[in-house]
């Protein structure tokens, strides 16, 4: 009797749909959607639970740093201190890699900046009775060249494609940002080996401005000489 039944064609089961009415309201929870919107909810209600438990046991005479180095602006945590004085990318750069890192990046940075000045040079001082045309697609590559066998007159240097000098024009454009964030790296990679080398034991002292030869703005430190042994 089973196989039989199972011979028989039956209805396939659908789930029940938001009916018309009420199609505007969205989706029609089923029961394990309300099994997971209530575990979210009770974890949430949990979590609370135990920060208010928290807060109610702490020590009021606890002391910590933070409370004499930060401050609260408009309901906002600030630290204050000698960080502010960077900017945000600086402070990422300074805290999630190292010197070696910067100065690695500095040389490549440079690396590129000689190759592309390199490229961009041949580029201005190409002789004058040599010209490069360049063409869109294969059939106006093949015009050009037809045309240059037959001795016909082809353009001369003045008229370049306009996208070709739009590309040169954002060569140039990239190698000025690469320039300044070569100066950028350099900044951040002085400051990190200061701090490296005012962590090193010795004494020192920071030089008044009336003491340097070249006064900066940077602060210049003097180390204290040791006799080696």
């Amino acid at each position: 009797m089973s196989s039989l039944r199972n011979a028989v064609s039956r209805r396939a089961h659908k789930e029940r749909s938001q009916p018309e009415s009420r199609k505007k309201f969205g989706f029609l929870e089923k029961h394990k959607d309300y099994v997971e919107r209530a575990k979210a909810y009770h974890n949430k209600e949990e979590t609370l639970r135990r920060l208010k438990e928290k807060a109610r046991f702490r020590n009021p005479d606890e002391f910590d740093f933070k409370m004499i180095n930060s401050r609260t602006v408009d309901g906002v945590h600030k630290t204050e201190g000698q960080a502010n004085k960077y900017t945000p990318e600086e402070l990422l750069l300074m805290k999630s890699q190292d010197i070696g890192y910067v100065l690695q990046k500095v040389q490549s940075e440079k690396k590129k900046i000689e190759k592309m000045t390199a490229t961009l040079h041949s580029l201005d001082n190409r002789p004058s009775n040599r010209h490069v045309y360049f063409a869109e697609d294969r059939e106006e590559a093949k015009e050009l060249q037809s045309r240059g066998s037959r001795g016909e007159m082809l353009p001369g240097s003045q008229s370049v494609p306009v996208h070709i000098r739009r590309k040169t024009a954002a060569s140039y454009g990239e190698l000025k940002a690469r320039r300044e964030r070569v100066q950028d790296l350099e900044k951040v990679y002085m400051q990190m080996a200061m701090q490296k080398e005012l962590k090193k034991k010795g004494k020192k002292r920071k030089l008044r401005e009336d003491e340097m030869v070249n006064p900066t703005s940077e602060p210049v430190f003097k180390w204290r000489a040791e006799r080696k042994r």
